[in-house]
């Protein structure tokens, strides 16, 4: 086996804020669910991620019950689930050994969000030497709060901030930032043969 499905962050947390109202890809879910029944059907490692922010008191604490893959999919008998702490998947989990120990060589990455976790652990791939594909629409992000902004705003005072950083623009400067660098970026379609 030299290629694996890393599924970063598509868990119940992101489901529980009022945030996810404003997802950039209301097919993310399918999405990376095509990805998955596509690569468990080649053979290739599957293996999911999710963020746990233990104390926080938010959605990404797991005493309330959100730290979880989300309802729709669910790992099969064999396919590792980690957790993790900090943004890329590598660092506090055994992401690296079990890719070694497997021989995986290419990896293709998915999940939430495109910036922040996903991105990061395409990164850090690379940099260890991966084969890294960007699922691009197999990723979901949200508008981004100007730095400024108040803290606790509201979603409709997010969306109403001139200097919100909308998701389209989120999702485009993640694919200038990769491709070509860090990752080939690719749709679902174009990774799987449609």
């Amino acid at each position: 086996m030299t290629n694996a499905l890393i599924v970063i962050d598509v868990q119940e947390s992101f489901r529980a804020r009022p945030l996810w109202a404003t997802t950039s890809n209301p097919d993310v879910i399918k999405n990376v669910g095509r990805l998955v029944d596509a690569a468990r059907a080649a053979g290739d490692q599957v293996i999911w991620v999710v963020h746990s922010e233990p104390g926080s008191g938010n959605t990404f604490d797991p005493v309330n019950g959100h730290v979880r893959v989300v309802d729709e999919l669910t790992p099969a008998d064999g396919e590792p689930l980690l957790v993790k702490t900090v943004h890329n998947a590598f660092t506090t989990t055994n992401l690296q050994h079990l890719l070694t120990v497997a021989g995986v060589r290419s990896i293709t990455v998915a999940g939430l969000r495109t910036e922040q976790c996903v991105e990061t652990t395409a990164r850090f791939a690379s940099d260890l030497g991966y084969q890294v594909t960007f699922a691009i629409d197999a990723t979901a992000t949200n508008p981004i709060p100007h730095p400024d902004a108040p803290a606790g705003q509201t979603v409709a005072e997010l969306l109403a901030d001139p200097r919100t950083l909308a998701a389209e623009d989120v999702v485009a400067r993640t694919v200038y930032a990769l491709a070509g660098r860090f990752a080939t970026v690719r749709t679902v379609a174009e990774i799987i043969g449609e």
